[in-house]
């Protein structure tokens, strides 16, 4: 009985078949999770250039009037959701005109600074760029500007993960990407100047 069983014992520490499978089995839940991991960067990049490419079409049609800011959202709208996932939501898109490239991004400029220096105080004057009749820390205003205009476009699109190993990997279910671009309105017309307002 002992003989019988150190025998079998002696063909079974030879005995190679099957550790290509328990190899395998090993090494594959990593080389799933990378592949996995891979793919969905990879569609990622995808729809980030697919993104951008879309934004500065709109962007360049926009900017010399051929597409207004409803047809801008459309257009927009349209070309995403042949791409997105079906229960993806709709993107974001924000547009925001500036006077010139300086103040895209900044606050309306003062023009006449008492103490204390640098910030907007009572008795300062500014250029009200967007027209508001208020000084605005953001600047900018809504829409697609007019002639001569910067353009500061922003388009975010949230979906779900093409896979669905996120969770293994600590990463959030859904993807966001936003892509940006700045034209300059065609000069189809004079340009207005910021009106200087005090208070």
């Amino acid at each position: 009985m002992i003989r019988a069983a150190r025998t079998w014992l002696h063909r079974l520490r030879r005995d190679r078949r099957g550790v290509t499978l328990l190899e395998f089995g090993l090494i594959s839940p990593a080389l799933i999770l990378t592949i996995m991991g891979i793919g969905d960067l990879a569609y990622t990049s995808y729809l980030r250039s697919v993104a951008r490419g879309t934004l500065e079409k709109a962007a360049r049609a926009a900017s010399v009037g051929t597409l207004n800011a409803t047809q801008f959202d459309a257009y927009i709208q349209s070309q995403m959701a042949a791409i997105a996932a079906k229960n993806g939501s709709p993107p974001s898109i924000v547009k925001k005109s500036y006077y010139n490239f300086s103040r895209v991004g900044k606050p309306e400029k003062i023009t006449s600074d008492t103490a204390p220096l640098g910030t907007y105080n009572s008795g300062d004057c500014y250029e009200d760029a967007n027209g508001n009749g208020s000084y605005d820390a953001a600047g900018g205003s809504s829409g697609l500007g007019s002639a001569d205009d910067i353009v500061y476009y922003e388009v975010t699109i949230t979906q779900p993960r093409l896979f669905p190993m996120a969770k293994m990997l600590g990463w959030s279910a859904n993807q966001s990407i936003t892509v940006t671009t700045m034209v300059r309105n065609q000069p189809w017309a004079n340009q207005g100047t910021p009106t200087i307002r005090c208070s």
